[in-house]
Order: C-alpha cells, then sequence, then structure tokens
C-alpha cells in the first residue's frame, strides 16, 4: 500500500475539495522549493481564495515606528473600544499583508471591531526573534493609547500570539484583553501525540513543521518561541482556542488549552472533526470550516465585548 493511501483524510466533501484546490497552487512537497518560489506558490494559493470586502468596511496602511508595515481594519459598524491584533500563519516563511486580508476583514466585521494585522519579517533572511520583535513592538505601540487589545494567530501566527501574551504578562504589560490562538504550533514534541498520528495529514505535515522550525532558528528552550515549554501559565488573559483534527498541530492546541484552564485562565477550546490545517480559507466552501469560522468571531466577539 503507497503512502498516500494510509494517509489521515477527513470524509467532508467540501474540506477534500478544498485541500485539491489548493495543491493546484502549492504543491504538498513546497518546503523542497526555494524560498522565493515557496512565495510565489502561497501568494497564488491565497488570490485564489480571495473573497468580497464587507460592505463599508475601510482600510488603512501605516508603519509602526517607521519600520513594521501594519493594516488597519474598520468595519461600518464598531461596537467596542477594543481592538484586535492579529498576526498571519505561514509557517513564518510566507504570507504578508494581502495573505490574510479577505480573513482579517470579515473577522473585524464579524466581531464588530478594529483590526490591525502586521507583515512582520520573515524567515530564512530574519530569523528568530526578529519575527516577535516586530509583533510584540506592535503590541506596545497599541496597548500606548490605553485601549484594550485581543491578540489572534493563525498557525505560526498563533505561536507569536501565544509567546508575545507571555511576555506581556512577564513584563507587566497591561491591557491584553483576550487571545485567540488558531491551529497554532506552540513547540510540540514532533515523535508523539498528533504529530504521529496526523504525520502526513493533508494541507500540512510532520516534515513540513520540523522544516519550519529549522528555518525559524529559535533556541529549543526559549518558552517565548516554544510556549508549552512555559512553567507558569497563571494569570494570563482568557483564551479562545481552535484545532483541526486532521493536523499535526492538533495536540498543541489540545495541551496549551488544558494547561491554561489547570492554571485558572478562561479559556474556550474548540476542536473541528472535520477540518485540516489551514481551514479558515475554506470557510466559503466547506460546511465544518463555515460553521468554524461562525464560532471564531462569536469567540473572537466575546474577547472584545461585541457580545
Amino acid at each position: 500500500m503507497d503512502k498516500k493511501s494510509t494517509r489521515p483524510m477527513p470524509t467532508e466533501a467540501g474540506i477534500l475539495a478544498f485541500h485539491e484546490r489548493c495543491e493546484r497552487f502549492y504543491p504538498a512537497d513546497a518546503v523542497n522549493a526555494s524560498i522565493v518560489q515557496q512565495r510565489r506558490w502561497y501568494d497564488a494559493l491565497c488570490a485564489e481564495f480571495d473573497a468580497p470586502s464587507p460592505e463599508g468596511l475601510t482600510r488603512r496602511d501605516e508603519r509602526v515606528a517607521g519600520r513594521t508595515p501594519v493594516r488597519h481594519y474598520r468595519p461600518a459598524k464598531v461596537a467596542t473600544e477594543t481592538r484586535v491584533f492579529y498576526i498571519h500563519g505561514g509557517g513564518f516563511v510566507v504570507g504578508s499583508l494581502e495573505s490574510h486580508d479577505a480573513i482579517c476583514a470579515e473577522l473585524a466585521h464579524g466581531a464588530r471591531a478594529e483590526l490591525i494585522s502586521i507583515d512582520y519579517r520573515l524567515a530564512p533572511e530574519h530569523i528568530w526573534p526578529a519575527a516577535f520583535e516586530d509583533c510584540y513592538a506592535v503590541l506596545e505601540s497599541l496597548l500606548a493609547d490605553d485601549r484594550p487589545v485581543v491578540v489572534v494567530g493563525d498557525s505560526a501566527g498563533g505561536n507569536l500570539a501565544a509567546g508575545i501574551v507571555l511576555k506581556a504578562k512577564a513584563e507587566g504589560l497591561s491591557g491584553i484583553a483576550g487571545q485567540v490562538l488558531i491551529y497554532p504550533g506552540l513547540g510540540g514534541d514532533l515523535v508523539s501525540g498528533s504529530y504521529v498520528e496526523m504525520a502526513e495529514a493533508p494541507g500540512l505535515s510532520t516534515t513540513d513543521v520540523a522544516y519550519y522550525r529549522d528555518v525559524l532558528q529559535a533556541p529549543a528552550e526559549d518558552s517565548l518561541a516554544y510556549p508549552l515549554r512555559a512553567t507558569d501559565l497563571s494569570g494570563l488573559p482568557p483564551a479562545y482556542i481552535t484545532g483541526a483534527h486532521f493536523d499535526p498541530l492538533r495536540d498543541d492546541a489540545r495541551t496549551y488549552a488544558a494547561r491554561l484552564a489547570q492554571a485558572g485562565v478562561d479559556v474556550t477550546y474548540r476542536e473541528e472533526p472535520q477540518m485540516i490545517h489551514a481551514w479558515l480559507r475554506a470557510r466559503h466552501m466547506s460546511p465544518g470550516a463555515r460553521a468554524g469560522f461562525r464560532h471564531l468571531v462569536h469567540g473572537l466577539a466575546q474577547l472584545v465585548g461585541t457580545e
């Protein structure tokens, strides 16, 4: 039996069609290509899943401290002073303001909150802690005007979101109203649990995760780079964490949610039973992704105070 035939696969037709569509633009072995080629493929993939902007939503681009590009999304109806800080995924290697533009627009609209996304520096040109430093600097700038912030990130962005929240706690930085981690990579053991069970899952493999860690070059003992290594999670802001069943990163989300709860943090954890990594992009073609996105928006709205 060949390797592909033993691959763990969901049964929902919509997510299978999504995965097939993705591989037309971004092949399963993309990490074997040059960084330039990976970014070209990823940009094409993101463009394929672009979506119309919510009516009345406006965008404004600027640079924080004259260096880091950010984009402000303001929906037609804003119902809270709390803002959302979104950190995109892409293995620390690909992604930009454009790659997650439609996702950010829909999250801002759904939560009725202003959202700010970041174009942090990417590896391998900029290894650890460049992306982390960019994200933390933007967080500090957002909190400087005394309005609360909910930090959100998907995949590698979920890693960065969890890390900057940990650093903010360590440094006594106040004003973080919540954290939302979407299929985050948090530094789990690559040789056990979902990293073994879902090693060849569609959309992301354990080999891919190892590659992205190697490219980032973060010290293995650094709990800001690998939040599952943090020894004290008490006192962190409330969290909404969502994982995908068919994802090697699944147990990172499960374990972190459980550890936060054990530390007394208010946590909502939702695992999408038919979803694969990066299911956010499937929200307009998969019933499971549509439901997951609806719950995500509701969880975010609760944290920003609009529900």
